[in-house]
């Protein structure tokens, strides 16, 4: 699943449509990704979209899952989310680093591992 962080503020009245029509006009994205079906296997989930309100301790999220738009919101009580620098467009997340983000840690601090194949089968 891919997970993508819109960087500027967006109006937090917005609901589903609003925030569909802004994923395609401003982020040039498709909302409606969902679930497909390559070789067996699902290789891609779709697309889940993390909004931020000018006031950084809440967010909401857009997902089409295949039959309907999901939104969720959260609001956190005593702290705000690390959120990137506001700017213009977009940034993915690793699922790690959206956890993180999710749970009102610093996101930025979630490093992936450094792994090599190995040389040869044991």
């Amino acid at each position: 699943m891919r997970i993508l962080v819109a960087t500027r503020a967006v109006d937090f009245r917005k609901g589903h449509d609003g925030l569909t029509a802004l994923v395609q006009s401003v982020l040039r994205k498709d909302p409606f990704t969902r679930c497909r079906q390559v070789n067996e296997t699902f290789t891609d989930r779709g697309t889940v979209f993390v909004f931020r309100a000018k006031r950084a301790d809440r967010l909401k999220l857009l997902y089409w899952d295949g039959s309907g738009l999901v939104m969720a919101y959260k609001r956190l009580e005593d702290t705000a989310f690390a959120w990137p620098a506001i700017k213009d467009g977009m940034m993915a997340l690793n699922h790690a680093q959206f956890e993180a983000l999710f749970a009102g840690l610093d996101w930025r601090k979630v490093k992936a591992l450094d792994t090599r194949p190995p040389a040869a089968a044991e």
